[in-house]
């Protein structure tokens, strides 16, 4: 099995001193992973800046108009948490540029399936801003590209970072050409994703927002996969499947609280990849969102990759959080809730 991976050495250049989303996330991943002779495995993908038409598949005009006026001006920030240098244009683009990379490669047989290592992340750009650390909206605008180039009908996204994708699902809300599946903790950032979005017009019943507390951990998100999203992909029946990759729901990332462990992570993608190979001949690209725990992301990454590959092997040096999870017996009766809306059941 051949699998790709996208990276350029230009995604370290974007940065601003003491922020999360930093270069050494790529750094610390590209470390693992040829130390534990999984980049040796690799197909290497090489990227190319995204268009103008590509982004503005996914952004308004005046979205791409304000990143190249903050480029013009050596940089600054979007907002208090998104941050511009002179270096992030171009950083921006290659990322999108790289999913799409991914994309045509697996579409075309060149890999049977990627993973895109990029940064600024995307899921949370939406199309008129930037915001959540995302620039252009990496995986919004590599389905568009699916869709338009490749003739495609129906492309699900798929999306694990502990924070629900806003821009994703504000750019496919109407649509029933994408259909968006989040995962993440809620109540928090960006403050989206209530079970009740469900998409509108056309598009109603095509947005799956699955928004859970704290600890639910790794028998939790298992159990949606399995009883929510592969009856979800069954009945879509996609032509290929998008990930938003996000490693920031580990117990030990920052920023969240969710308690997956690495093995938990790595039977996610192995459920992803097998949804897949069913649904879509295995035609499957993964997109690093977030993950700020240099190690559990990195391991987290290399144990995607090995699932991609075809290697049971999952390593798991940070081993299980040292508090509760939550009480699954209240999960039950939310997923039926959530099933009977949907109608799975």
């Amino acid at each position: 099995m051949a699998t790709g991976y996208v990276y350029a050495a230009e995604f370290l250049a974007h940065a601003e001193e003491g922020h999360p989303e930093a270069p050494e996330r790529l750094r610390e991943i590209m470390r693992v992973l040829a130390e534990t002779g999984v980049l040796a495995q690799l197909v290497a993908l090489a990227p190319a800046p995204a268009s103008d038409a590509h982004i503005l598949a996914a952004h308004t005009p005046e979205h791409l108009a304000r990143v190249k006026r903050m480029d013009e001006r050596g940089g600054g920030n979007f907002d208090a948490d998104t941050y511009a240098n002179a270096h992030t244009l171009a950083a921006a683009r290659l990322a999108a540029g790289a999913v799409v990379r991914a994309v045509d490669a697996t579409l075309a047989g060149e890999v049977d399936n990627a993973f895109a290592l990029v940064r600024p992340p995307g899921h949370h750009a939406t199309r008129t801003r930037p915001m959540g650390f995302c620039i252009f909206n990496n995986v919004a605008i590599a389905a568009q590209h699916a869709l338009a180039a490749h003739h495609l009908d129906r492309v699900l996204i798929v999306d694990y970072d502990v924070h629900h994708g806003n821009g994703i699902q504000e750019i496919f809300y109407d649509s029933p050409r994408a259909l968006y599946f989040s995962t993440h903790q809620f109540p928090h950032y960006p403050g989206t994703g209530d079970w009740r979005e469900i998409g509108t017009g056309v598009g109603t019943g095509f947005t799956v927002n699955v928004p859970l507390p704290a600890r639910v951990g790794d028998a939790g998100y298992q159990r949606v996969f399995d009883e929510v999203l592969f009856p979800l992909a069954e009945r879509y029946c996609p032509q290929l499947v998008l990930v938003s990759a996000g490693y920031d729901a580990h117990w030990s990332d920052p920023l969240a609280d969710e308690q997956l462990t690495l093995t938990g992570y790595a039977m996610l993608a192995r459920t992803l990849i097998e949804m897949a190979r069913t649904f879509c001949a295995g035609r499957i690209v993964f997109t690093l969102e977030g993950g700020y725990h240099l190690p559990a992301l990195a391991h987290g990454v290399a144990n995607t990759f090995r699932a991609l590959l075809g290697d049971p092997a999952i390593t798991d040096p940070l081993g299980v959080p040292h508090v509760s999870e939550y009480d699954l017996a209240d999960l039950s009766a939310y997923l039926d809730h959530l099933k009977g809306m949907h109608r799975l059941v």
